[in-house]
């Protein structure tokens, strides 16, 4: 009678752990989409600071490569379905990812000449977007 009383107990117990578990486990994919999608919008907003104020005019790049690109305003209204590398090769495994950039002028504390950079990465229905400011400090 009490082993069978404490297979019961046992059953009961490992019925609410197992329970706990699956919850936590159906949810644990979420984490890994918003840090991979924060991982390439830190990525993108990099690539675009870094470039110069202002630079010659350009190529038009073909597709998503963006090895054309010499200056920040060249990323303005850049989209792309799926993330390429700079050169414009798809890169599989963020397929299901897309990124849109825009370069906008505006002053930053009212004196310095300056552009707000806006990255918006989604994938399905989640999105994030970074917004970073660069100023013309070479000037």
């Amino acid at each position: 009678m009490e082993a069978v009383v404490a297979i019961v107990v046992i059953g009961v117990a490992l019925a609410g752990v197992l329970l706990a578990v699956r919850e936590s486990v159906r949810g644990s994919a979420d984490p890994v989409v918003q840090r991979q999608m924060l991982a390439v919008a830190q990525q993108f907003m990099e690539e675009v600071q870094l470039k110069p104020w202002a630079a010659a005019a350009n190529a038009a790049p073909a597709g998503c490569a963006r090895d054309t690109y010499n200056d920040l305003l060249d990323y303005n209204g850049y989209s792309s379905s799926g993330i390429c590398a700079v050169d414009g090769s798809a890169i599989p495994l963020l397929s299901g990812y897309a990124v849109n950039i825009s370069v906008a002028a505006g002053t930053l504390g009212g004196v310095a000449a300056a552009r707000k950079i806006t990255v918006t990465v989604t994938r399905g229905t989640q999105s994030l977007t970074l917004t970073g400011w660069r100023t013309d400090y070479a000037s």
